[in-house]
């Protein structure tokens, strides 16, 4: 049975991530920030023997440790970077409308927290057989695709993330762990909002598609849902 570690997971594409992993018969670890009031995780797992919930906020370098320390023995063949956040505030007296404050947070969850958990993790993924990790990032990530003023702090973090993520695509390599950068489009989440055309489970489909036909020259590689390239 492959195993799978997800970040985020109580709602939207972190949900459904859990949903069609353990679906296609994969051993799940799904954590979240606070698992008591992750309701439809809680209910997931409870109909899914091979689902189990663990407390994970991914700027807590001691909660990171401690579920790693957990899963010691475990082999790990998949670790979804999931987690996530958006600000989108503005202050009207400041050019650009910047809430630095919300600037650093939105960098500590999008780039530093996934960086945090794949060094965590990078030994469980080398004791296992498919050794990916994905970071879900987006193409307001892409540098080569802005086209409008606003979303400072998540488009920096989606390309500060997507360069980490490609260095450390170099560093394993050597371990025959890869890495695969996700788009998964405009999706119909609390995040992506009621106008969204994509639903998770759309989304999800698409991108595991992706980690099934994965190879080593994909590693490090910037896709959307569909297996379109995205620009850098």
């Amino acid at each position: 049975m492959h195993s799978a570690l997800v970040t985020g997971s109580n709602r939207g594409l972190g949900l459904e991530w859990v949903r069609q992993l353990a679906g296609a018969g994969w051993r799940v670890f799904a954590s979240c920030r606070d698992p008591a009031g992750a309701d439809e995780l809680q209910q997931l797992a409870a109909a899914k023997p091979e689902v189990s919930v663990h407390p994970l906020d991914v700027t807590d370098a001691a909660q990171i440790d401690a579920l790693a320390a957990d899963l010691a023995e475990r082999p790990l063949d998949l670790l979804i970077n999931n987690a996530g956040v958006y600000f989108e505030k503005f202050d009207d007296d400041r050019v650009g409308g910047i809430r630095f404050d919300e600037w650093e947070e939105t960098l500590r969850v999008n780039l530093l927290g996934p960086a945090r958990v794949t060094e965590a993790f990078a030994d469980h993924l080398g004791r296992g057989s498919r050794r990916l990790v994905v970071a879900v990032t987006s193409h307001m990530g892409s540098i080569a695709e802005i086209g409008a003023a606003g979303s400072y702090a998540y488009r920096s973090s989606k390309a500060a993330l997507n360069a980490a993520m490609k260095g450390l695509s170099l560093e394993l390599a050597d371990r025959g762990i890869g890495v695969l950068l996700l788009h998964p489009g405009w999706v119909h989440t609390r995040m992506g909002g009621p106008g969204a055309p994509i639903e998770p489970e759309e989304s999800v489909r698409g991108m595991l598609r992706l980690v099934e036909r994965f190879q080593m020259g994909d590693s490090g590689r910037f896709f959307r849902y569909d297996g379109s390239r995205l620009p850098w």
